[in-house]
């Protein structure tokens, strides 16, 4: 994604942040299903930058929240027209009446692999 010069994960990370703000950053891994090492790689690229902040959990102050900065949010907005083109493009090939659907399906499959995911260590 030229667009800030981000890459699909990265876009995945700031789309999600932008959906549950102060997220921790194990609870990303669930919601992006990017393992663990690679997503704190991600997270210490972003930050570096200035694409998001984090701060300890209340929670836990072993853990990291994290959320868009300004600039995150900024990225996010000018990568979003490029991300549906990438998705209709992608859909463009089912037939109009089953790309419903097929987003379900889809869907049905993510809830279910996350379901079975293993706990984390470190996790209630």
């Amino acid at each position: 994604m030229s667009n800030g010069g981000l890459t699909p994960r990265q876009y995945a990370v700031l789309h999600t942040v932008s959906h549950h703000e102060g997220l921790s950053q194990t609870n990303l891994v669930d919601k992006t299903g990017i393992d663990r090492s690679t997503l704190a790689d991600i997270i210490r690229r972003m930050l570096k930058k200035g694409l998001l902040a984090r701060r300890r959990t209340k929670e836990d102050a072993r853990a990291y929240a994290v959320k868009l900065t300004d600039e995150g949010w900024r990225v996010l907005k000018s990568a979003e027209p490029m991300a549906r083109r990438v998705d209709d493009k992608i859909l463009a090939a089912l037939p109009t009446q089953e790309r419903e659907r097929f987003l379900q399906q889809l869907n049905k499959i993510v809830k279910t692999l996350s379901a079975m995911a293993p706990p984390q260590k470190g996790r209630n």
